[in-house]
Order: C-alpha cells, then sequence, then structure tokens
C-alpha cells in the first residue's frame, strides 16, 4: 500500500496538504513537512505504511491506534504537547495532520552532543512533567516517555509528541490479551509485570529519561528485552554518578512501588528548583497522593503470603534483602516476575510484531539515519533509535534465542552503519548593508554522527530555495577508533536587494548512507540607501 518515494514529493492529501519532504522515515511509515494549501503554512503529516501482507485485523488495529494517537492529542491543550490539527483520509489510509516543530529530539541531542548538566536537564524534565500533568487531567496516560519523543524546538521549548501507544480512560484497550506495548528500558515495573498502569507510571519513564539525560545511559538497560525487563523489574537503581543536586528527585521518581513515588506536582517543582540553579534540602520523598495515583486504574500489588505456622516467615536466602527507598524486597518481586513469566515471553516472541509497530524501529537493517520513528519533528532519526538499541560491545541489537530469556541467550549481529545530523544556529539573522561579510552573516553548525568507525561522509548544505553557498558534496573522515561525531560549519552570504530573504537551511547526507539534519530559518534583511536633499544619503530598512 506504499507509494513511490518521487510520486509521494507531488502528491497532495485530502486534496489539502502538499507533501514537501520527508522529515523522519522508518520501516513502518513516515512523517512529511507538508503545505496546508487551504491555511498557508507548513505542517508535519505523519504517514503509516503497514509492511506487506499484514492481516486485516492488524492492519485495522494499526489504523485505530493511528486514529487513537490523534484522538488523545487532541484531548490534551498544552504549549509543552504537539499541537494536532486535522485527521485526513486518503486512499482509505489515515493520516494525522500536526504542527511542525523546528528542531531536534532529545535522543539526538543525546547522541550528537553527549549528557546533559544536571540543571539542563531538570529544565527539561519540568516542561515535560509540565505536558505529562495535562495529559492526565485530561485522562490520558502517554506510555512512551522517551528521548525520542521529547522534541527541543528551536524557539526554546520542549515538547512532548508521539501519544501512538497512549491510553486515554474511559476507551477501550487496543491491545491484545497479554501484549505489552512501549520501549523496556523505559517501561515502569507495573507495566512489565502486566499491571494496569497509571499516572506513575509516566513519571517512572520520566525519571528514567533523566537518568539518561545526565549519565549518557538508561539505568537498566540490558543485552535483550527480556533481560531489560527483567532489571527494570528486580535490579535496585545504579547510584547516578553525574546527577548531582537532581539525585533526589531521580531517586523519588524511580521508586519500584508506584505508591512510593514522588507526587508530579512536587517532582515538577523540586525540577524547577534544580533547573533554576538551586538544591533540594534533604528530607523524606513525597509520594503521590492515592486518588491522584489511582485515577486511571493503578493496580496496587497485593500484600504477601501470610506467616506460615510457627512464626517463621519463608526464606529466599540467607540474608534478608534490604527494602530501602525501592519498595518490597527483591525476594517478592522475583515471585512477582516468575508469576508474569508468560506475558513477558509473549513480549518477545508474538509480541514482536506490535514492538514494531508502536516504536518505528524496523529497519530492515538499513540502519540508516533516515529510518526514524515518527514523531512531528524537523528530525532524522536512526532506524533503530539510540535508546531502543541493546548495549553489545560492537553497538547492536541483540535479540533473545529460543525465548529462555537469559541474558546470554542471544546472539549479536554488526550493526549497518548509520548517520545523524544536527544543525545550530550560530548566528541565525543579519540586518545592515548587503552583501554581509563573512563575519556578519548568518553562520551554522552542523554536528555529523556515525554509528562506527572507520566512515566516510559525504554530505552537502542545502536550502529550501536550493544550492547553499557553500555548494556542492564534501566528504567528512572518521579514522578507526576516532570519535563518532565532527562538527563542520559554514556561512550563508546570500541575500535580497533592497529586501529580507527568508530561508532555511539544513545538510544532506548520501553516504555512507542517505540522511537529512534538521532545517534551522534564518533571515537576511539588506538596508536601502536613498538619497537625501543634501547630497547625503541615509539608510533605511526595507519591510
Amino acid at each position: 500500500m506504499s507509494s513511490e518515494p518521487g510520486r509521494d514529493r507531488t502528491r497532495t492529501i485530502a486534496g489539502r496538504y502538499r507533501l514537501v519532504d520527508p522529515i523522519g522515515e522508518g520501516g513502518m511509515g513516515t512523517v512529511w513537512r507538508a503545505r496546508d494549501e487551504v491555511l498557508g503554512r507548513e505542517v508535519a503529516v505523519k504517514e503509516v505504511r503497514p509492511p506487506a501482507g499484514l492481516p486485516g485485523p492488524e492492519l485495522d488495529r494499526m489504523y485505530a491506534r493511528l486514529e487513537r494517537e490523534a484522538w488523545a492529542a487532541a484531548r490534551v491543550s498544552h504549549r509543552n504537547v504537539i499541537t494536532l490539527y486535522d485527521v485526513a483520509t486518503d486512499e482509505g489510509r489515515p493520516w494525522i495532520v500536526m504542527e511542525l516543530v523546528r528542531g531536534v529530539s532529545l535522543a539526538d541531542q543525546l547522541d550528537a552532543e553527549g549528557p546533559m548538566s544536571p540543571q539542563r536537564a531538570a529544565h527539561v524534565g519540568a516542561e515535560v512533567l509540565a505536558a505529562l500533568r495535562a495529559a492526565h487531567e485530561a485522562g490520558v496516560l502517554h506510555r512512551d516517555v522517551k528521548p525520542g519523543n521529547v522534541l527541543l524546538a528551536n524557539d526554546g521549548r520542549v515538547v512532548l509528541t508521539d501519544f501512538g501507544i497512549a491510553r486515554v480512560e474511559g476507551t477501550q484497550a487496543l491491545t491484545m490479551t497479554g501484549e505489552v506495548v512501549g520501549s523496556p528500558e523505559f517501561l515502569a515495573p507495573e507495566r512489565a509485570l502486566g499491571r494496569t498502569p497509571g499516572p506513575e507510571s509516566d513519571l517512572w519513564s520520566l525519571g528514567v529519561l533523566l537518568y539518561a539525560a545526565v549519565e549518557g545511559h538508561s539505568p537498566f538497560r540490558q543485552d535483550t528485552p527480556l533481560s531489560t525487563l527483567r532489571a527494570v523489574v528486580d535490579d535496585e537503581l545504579p547510584p547516578p554518578h553525574r546527577a548531582g543536586p537532581l539525585t533526589p528527585v531521580l531517586e523519588g521518581l524511580l521508586r519500584k512501588e508506584p505508591g512510593e513515588r514522588t507526587g508530579a506536582e512536587q517532582a515538577e517543582h523540586d525540577l524547577r528548583i534544580v533547573g533554576a540553579g538551586g538544591t533540594l534540602r534533604s528530607g523524606p520523598v513525597h509520594a503521590a497522593p492515592t486518588a491522584t495515583a489511582t485515577r486511571l486504574g493503578t493496580h496496587r500489588e497485593p500484600p504477601g503470603p501470610p506467616t506460615p505456622p510457627g512464626g517463621t516467615a519463608p526464606m529466599a536466602s540467607a540474608t534478608t534483602p534490604p527494602t530501602g527507598s525501592f519498595g518490597p524486597s527483591r525476594t517478592r518481586r522475583r515471585v512477582s516476575l516468575a508469576l508474569a513469566a508468560g506475558l513477558v515471553v509473549l513480549l518477545v516472541g508474538v509480541g514482536t510484531l506490535t514492538y514494531a509497530l508502536m516504536n518505528g524501529d524496523d529497519d530492515g537493517g538499513s540502519g540508516g539515519a533516515s529510518g526514524g520513528g515518527s514523531s512531528a519533528s524537523e528530525v532524522v532519526r536512526g532506524g533503530s533509535t539510540a535508546e531502543d538499541r541493546s548495549p553489545t560491545s560492537s553497538g547492536g541489537r541483540s535479540s533473545a534465542a529460543g525465548g529462555g530469556g537469559s541474558a546470554g541467550g542471544g546472539y549479536t549481529t554488526r550493526p549497518a552503519q548509520s548517520v545523524r545530523v544536527v544543525v545550530h544556529a550560530v548566528r541565525g539573522s543579519y540586518s545592515g548593508p548587503c552583501p554581509p561579510t563573512a563575519a556578519e552573516a548568518p553562520a551554522f553548525s552542523a554536528t555529523i554522527t556515525v554509528g562506527r568507525t572507520p566512515a566516510e561522509v559525504r554530505f552537502r548544505w542545502v536550502t529550501r530555495d536550493g544550492e547553499a553557498s557553500e555548494p556542492g558534496w564534501q566528504t567528512l573522515s572518521f579514522p578507526a577508533g576516532g570519535a563518532l561525531s565532527r562538527t563542520v560549519e559554514t556561512t550563508e552570504t546570500a541575500y535580497e536587494e533592497g529586501g529580507t530573504l527568508h530561508n532555511e537551511i539544513s545538510v544532506r547526507v548520501d553516504r555512507p548512507v542517505a540522511a537529512t539534519s534538521n532545517s534551522v530559518a534564518y533571515s537576511v534583511t539588506c538596508d536601502v540607501v536613498t538619497p537625501t536633499t543634501s547630497g547625503a544619503t541615509t539608510a533605511s530598512p526595507a519591510y
């Protein structure tokens, strides 16, 4: 049911949205930059292309989830939540029309520049939490909070997007019995155990996101999805080493028991303090109120088994594990996990298709940076996103073999090469005499990141109107054993005599894989020189 890219570039959806170019593409679909011909504005249009041979019921569920995403996002009106414009139907398929957020995803930012400072991460976290609070108040659980679904806009906004697997209060579930959706390393323990999630589940995912933002890796990631889920349920939180003043917030959000986690209001308050450069006072972590915790049907863990006759409690080991701040003993969690083994095996086996559909990571082995996920941003993400890759020695994806569930039960394949490009404005505008000098003209830097070295990356700068001031293809070398990221710069000296030039610049890569960066807007305003009665000249801007 997919169409050819060349034809798509000139296609108009529902007689209104003209597709311009793809800004995120993966095995399961594409996000397009498009032109709304009725309102005369640019938008993001999300298309889902089902895999060939997908059974009719699965196809119906896939489209129902896309429409659910639109419904969920439309219920939440907040500056930190992606704005939905329309759901258009074309050739029997739904297309979601959203605002076009110009910027990069948090995942791409971390890939390109490494871990954030605690202060910066706290600011991002507070904005995401504000979006989650608005969603929870509207009866919507996001259920897939991760760096790839957080956009850092060029205008300074932090935007939560991709409500594709959100749960809306009072609606029928779209998952099959025993099916778990979401990214394993960001999944809350109660969801890994198959329990009904609540708002606290999103708070756990936010805690993992913040941990990854400051530490450079998520706390529970293992070699396989199954072993990752085991760690989420069973392992204690690894002590953060770079979090500094953010540490109490992480510890409060990442408590195993939902009812013991820091409440959303308190967590946002604490994040605002750290984001402003402050330090939290030591004291107990405040759990979420019961009313808030149960609003969307959070299921509490039942009490443990009664003490057997004789007054001796069941013994799992020679010593009793400490309980601490992470809820019940590890022994009890292991028992719960064993009871849910069928659920987890189903996730890894039968649920594999759903995992791919929900995360847009069916890269088909391409590994290209243009094989990205499905967020409405001007971002190209890798076919296997940074937050979903397994941390093997070669950086590849591991998968469980035979459903055995052990960390050593998988195999590792050498990953295909990938390229990510993030463009930033050094100077985004110019106003003055033309032509502008190189020292004053709009300037830009691009961080190019490869999946492995050695690599030769062929790239070029392009503008919305065509070639950039620095035309032609260039080659950037990444020697074996060297850094995975390098930065290149350019200056745009083009101008429009007597007026203002508005344009956008980006980077395109064609080797070793195709990739496209985000676009950054810029302007050049030329002063108009007019004669005066005294023979002198004065400059006045042209509008």
